[in-house]
């Protein structure tokens, strides 16, 4: 049985493609995420540390936004 279906909008979902990306941005965020902070510790210029800790937050938050995609199945209405 061939199944034909017209969608007017496409459906919210996540294929295995979608997830492999997912995974890949979150990996890159989380070792970048790691590094900046593990290198925070040894660097004494308060201006370049104040750079690491929004770079490192921003990291944070791109594994977050990775996550909330996950949890709520591909649905971010």
């Amino acid at each position: 049985m061939i199944m034909n279906r017209e969608y007017k909008k496409a459906p919210n979902i996540l294929t295995g493609k979608d997830l492999s990306y997912l995974k890949d941005i979150f990996g890159w965020n989380y070792s970048a995420y790691k590094l900046l902070n593990d290198s925070m510790q040894f660097v004494e210029n308060k201006e370049i540390s104040k750079l690491l800790k929004e770079c490192s937050n921003l990291f944070y938050e791109n594994m977050n936004d990775v996550l909330n995609i996950l949890e709520n199945g591909g649905n971010n209405e």
